[in-house]
Parts: structure tokens; sequence; C-alpha cells
């Protein structure tokens, strides 16, 4: 009876999959434009207005956003090839670019789950109205909040690296991969997975496209390419504060427990150590590149732990892990359910969120021992998600089967 009861919910549920889709976009919007503060796009107002900045050589990263963060003026923090790419957006009215942007967003998010149902069974069918169920729900999780809130761009650069995973051209993973790090450094860390996958062209083009970004720059920007690569890469308290809970990296999480910001110490080094052994542990038990979205996930989760910022709206991969752990090849397993229905309710909430009410300020990092060790709750669930795939999996796993529940 159950499990008949399940099967009708399911039924349910995705015959209404369309009208709950659009019922969570209009609520999205309404949020956006009629709730006081709904969205103050601070990140896509630096986009624009950096990229603005070309007209006036040398003056990239001397710019700063200050409207609405009087005590953080946001600067222009990305590669020089991100404002070539973003110059064109200050060309038009903001309201429309900001309402544009959050469209995208959706369709973006949309396409990220269509290519993890693809990643997980090229000839899935009828998996249309769950991915609409997926984006529906998704819009609501903490990563797409904040990347609404910000104007962020992270879930096209996480739909540009699925689709480099995706497609079997080495030419056009490469292109993918090496124009997204130019854009913004943080989908290099996908040159793992081509490591590991042995798509050696691929790994080699990206790094030769991103190369081609740099020289693109350097003609157009001129020497702030030279200042961003040699003076500003690396530079972490220009990006933000370290310490704010919205931080889930390894260097947030061990710098509120520390009461300051802990650099790559011995301890961060620690947790950085244990999560590689954990994350190739992990990659050994699915099949390495076999599972090719078990495995990309797998190396975006160290990435994220490693970066020394993680911001909430970074960690947009969780909803290709939870579509992993829901509905790919080890979903039979409760291990895998209780991680993936813990993930989403994690995100649904949003800890990290909660946590920031706590904090004075995002520049003070000393915090009482529970807030601090609280803040560890994205780096806590991330740690356990590898450690239980890489004992469980190699027990237990199964390929892909054709129609895998989606």
């Amino acid at each position: 009876m159950p499990a008949r009861r399940a099967a009708r919910l399911v039924a349910h549920l995705s015959a209404a999959a369309p009208a709950l889709l659009i019922l969570s976009i209009a609520a999205r919007l309404a949020w956006t434009y009629l709730v006081p503060n709904g969205a103050n796009f601070v990140d896509l107002h630096v986009y624009v207005g950096g990229a603005a900045e070309l007209d006036g050589p040398g003056t990239l990263y001397e710019y700063v956003y200050a409207d609405q963060t009087p005590d953080f003026p946001l600067p222009f923090t990305y590669p020089p090839f991100a404002a070539v790419v973003f110059y064109p957006l200050h060309l038009l009215p903001f309201g429309f670019v900001a309402f544009a942007w959050q469209v995208g967003i959706i369709a973006a998010l949309y396409g990220v789950v269509r290519l993890s149902q693809r990643l997980l069974s090229p000839t899935a069918v009828g998996s249309r109205r769950v991915a609409m169920l997926w984006t529906a729900v998704g819009i609501w999780t903490e990563p797409l909040r904040s990347t609404f809130d910000y104007g962020q761009v992270n879930v096209l650069l996480v739909l540009g690296v699925l689709y480099a995973v995706y497609t079997s051209k080495w030419w056009l993973s490469g292109l993918v991969v090496g124009l997204a790090a130019g854009v913004k450094l943080t989908p290099a860390v996908a040159g793992l997975y081509f490591v590991g996958a042995r798509r050696w062209a691929t790994v080699l083009f990206s790094a030769a496209v991103f190369a081609l970004t740099i020289g693109v720059s350097a003609l157009i920007v001129g020497d702030q390419t030279r200042m961003y690569f040699t003076e500003l890469l690396g530079d972490a308290d220009r990006v933000g504060p370290v310490g704010t809970s919205f931080n889930q990296s390894w260097r947030g999480g061990i710098s509120r427990i520390l009461g300051h910001d802990a650099g790559y110490g011995a301890l961060v080094l620690v947790g950085v150590a244990v999560t590689a052994v954990l994350a190739l542990l992990a990659w050994r038990a699915i099949g390495g590149a076999d599972d090719r979205l078990g495995a990309i996930v797998i190396v975006e989760l160290f990435g994220l732990l490693l970066s020394p910022i993680s911001w909430t709206h970074h960690w947009v991969w969780l909803i290709p892990l939870m579509i992993w752990l829901l509905h790919g090849p080890l979903r039979a397993q409760l291990g895998a359910r209780v991680l993936g229905w813990g993930w989403l309710a994690l995100t649904l909430v949003g800890v990290p969120w909660l946590l920031s009410f706590a904090q004075p300020t995002i520049w003070v990092i000393p915090r009482p021992w529970y807030l601090a060790w609280a803040g560890l709750v994205y780096i806590v669930a991330t740690l356990a998600t590898l450690a239980w795939v890489a004992t469980r999996g190699s027990r237990r796993y199964r390929a892909p089967s054709a129609h895998p529940c989606l």
C-alpha cells in the first residue's frame, strides 16, 4: 500500500509539474519585485558597471559598486575577459537586464537538470516533467535564492561545465571550459575531471582557450590584465569577508572556529587533504568517469571546499548532486535517499543564511563556539557524502539503467 500511495503521489506531481513550475516562477518574480529588498542584484551591478569601465582604460580594477553596499564597496573581482563578455550589457537599461537575467537563470537551471538527467541516462524518456519539478523546487534552494538575489552567473557556468562533460566533441568541451574559466576562474577545477577521464585533447584545448581569453583581454584592457594575474589573483580579502557564514569553504569554516583568517594554514591544508582523499576514493568507488554525473559532482565538491571563498551561490552543484543521489545508480540504497533528501532540506532551509543573522557584521570572524561549529554545515555534509559514496558505492555500485526513474 505505501508503494501504491507513493506511485500515485508521483503521478499526481508529474501531471501538475507544468503548473507548479509556472507557480514557482511567478512566486520568485513576485518576491523580487513586490517584497522590500527582494533582490538587490549587487553582483549584476558589478558585472555591468565594471564592464562599462572598459571605455576608460586603466580603471577596471579601480571600479567599485557601493550604492547598496556602503559597508563593503564591491570591486570588480573577475578576470578581465569577464568584463569583455559583459560589456554589451551596459548599453541596455539595467531593469531590462535584471529581468532578462532572472529568466536566463531559470532557463539555465532547467538546462542543468536536463543535462544531469541526460548524463545519467541519455536514452531516458518522459523526464521533462520531473525536470520541471526539480526546477520549481530548485528555485527556492539557498544556492539559487542567493543567485537570484545577487544576480550571479554561476548557474550558467554549471550548465556550461555539464555540457562539456556531456558532449563527446573534444574541441567543444575544451572551448566551453576554457571560456567559462575566462569569465570566472572556478570552472577551471573541472579540468580535474577531464584529466581523470583521460580526455587529454579537451584538457589541452581548454588550457589553450583560457590562454586565448587572457590574450584577448590584454589587447583590450592592456595593463589591467597583468595586474589581475600578478597582483590581484588570490587576494581573498578583495573578494569578500572570509569569515562570514556565507563562505562554506575549508578556509571559511576553520577561520570561524579559530576566530581569525586561517589562510591556508595547517588546519585548512589538513581539511583539503582529507577531502582530496575522500574524493579520490569516491571517484574510484563509482567507476570514475564511467558515471559522468557522479564523477563531475565529486570533482566540483572538492573544488568548493578547496577554494578560499565558496559563497552559497557557488553551491549550485548541489542540484546535480541531489539528482544523482535520488535518481542515479545508488538510488536504491538508504544512504543515497537520506543524503539526497537531507541535502534538499538543508538547502531549502538555508542554514548559512540563518547563521548570518547571528553574526554582528559580515566582517566579524570571532563568534560563539556553537555558531562557529554550525557554520561547518556544508563542509560536514560534503565530507559525509563523499565518505558514504567511497564506502557504499564500491560495494553495491551498479550501472545506470535505461530509465532511472527520471
